[in-house]
């Protein structure tokens, strides 16, 4: 359990990341468009898996970027690396089927709410017992 707990907090830490590229890519197209956190019970099983999925690749991203980070050898190269790895963040969320408002959204939600945080950890840990089987 601990290390679906480091996952999420390593993903729930690299939503800043994704969160800002989206923000830098669709500034202007969501400049008029309200921004909306939408309230746990709304969020579908699906949306959820989804959500478990995207973290648990953000969490790989998030771990071979810092290794490029710490080895980056000046203050360019860095921001070079941390825009390679937003961009890749936000592919990861979008490759799971949700729109990075909606991913960052689900973990807003989880962060204040443990019993939503627990049905996505367990989701997780299925989806990773699975992958173990198949493989």
């Amino acid at each position: 359990m601990q290390r679906m707990t480091a996952l999420f907090s390593a993903a729930l830490l690299s939503l800043g990341l994704a969160a800002t590229a989206q923000a830098q890519q669709d500034s202007a197209a969501n400049a008029e468009q309200p921004q909306a956190t939408a309230p746990a019970q709304d969020f579908s099983d699906q949306q959820l898996q989804q959500f478990a999925d995207a973290s648990q690749e953000i969490a790989v991203i998030s771990q071979e970027y810092t290794q490029q980070l710490q080895s980056a050898e000046d203050e360019q190269a860095q921001q070079d690396v941390r825009q390679e790895a937003n961009d890749e963040m936000v592919k990861a969320v979008q490759d799971s089927g949700l729109e990075v408002d909606t991913f960052n959204a689900i973990g807003q939600a989880i962060q204040q709410d443990p019993e939503l945080m627990q049905r996505v950890q367990e989701m997780a840990k299925a989806n990773a017992s699975s992958a173990d089987q198949n493989s």
